[in-house]
C-alpha cells in the first residue's frame, strides 16, 4: 500500500508541473499539442508549437526539502537513456505529421512547495539535441 501512495503522490506532483508548464508555455504564445504523447512504448510530457519549432517538453519537479542525494539540477535527471526515448517518439511524432517544422527538445524544471503549488518554473530551451552520427 505504502509503494501505491508514493505512486500516486508522484503522478499527482507530475500532473501539477505538467499543468504550470502548459500554462507558461501559452502565456509564451505556444499551443499545446499534445499532453502525455506515447509511441511506441516512448512518451513526451508536452508536445508544443511555436514560431518555427516543434517542441518536446520533458517537465521534471521537486518538492523543496525533498531528498537529492546527488546534488543534481533537475535538467541533469533527464539522462541519455530518457533522451533516447523521448527523441524515439519524436521520430515517430515527426513522421506521422509530415515533419513540416524543426525539433526542438527542451526541459522545465518545476519547483514545487511543500503544498505542491508551484514556486518557481526555469524552462530550458534546446535543453538536449539529436545526437549525430558520422
Amino acid at each position: 500500500m505504502h509503494i501505491l501512495k508514493v505512486l500516486t503522490d508522484k503522478r499527482v506532483k507530475g500532473n501539477i508541473a505538467e499543468s504550470a508548464v502548459c500554462k507558461h508555455l501559452k502565456r509564451q504564445k505556444y499551443k499545446i499539442l499534445h499532453k502525455n504523447y506515447v509511441a511506441d512504448g516512448h512518451e513526451i510530457d508536452i508536445v508544443a508549437e511555436e514560431k518555427e519549432h516543434i517542441c518536446f517538453v520533458e517537465v521534471r519537479s521537486r518538492t523543496e526539502g525533498a531528498a537529492n542525494p546527488y546534488g543534481m539540477l533537475l535538467k541533469e535527471t533527464v539522462d541519455k537513456k530518457k533522451q533516447e526515448s523521448i527523441i524515439a517518439a519524436a521520430r515517430v511524432y515527426s513522421a506521422s505529421t509530415g515533419g513540416r517544422k524543426k525539433f526542438r527538445f527542451d526541459v522545465a524544471e518545476v519547483y514545487l512547495t511543500k503544498n505542491k503549488k508551484v514556486k518557481e518554473i526555469n524552462y530550458i530551451e534546446s535543453a538536449f539535441v539529436l545526437p549525430t552520427y558520422r
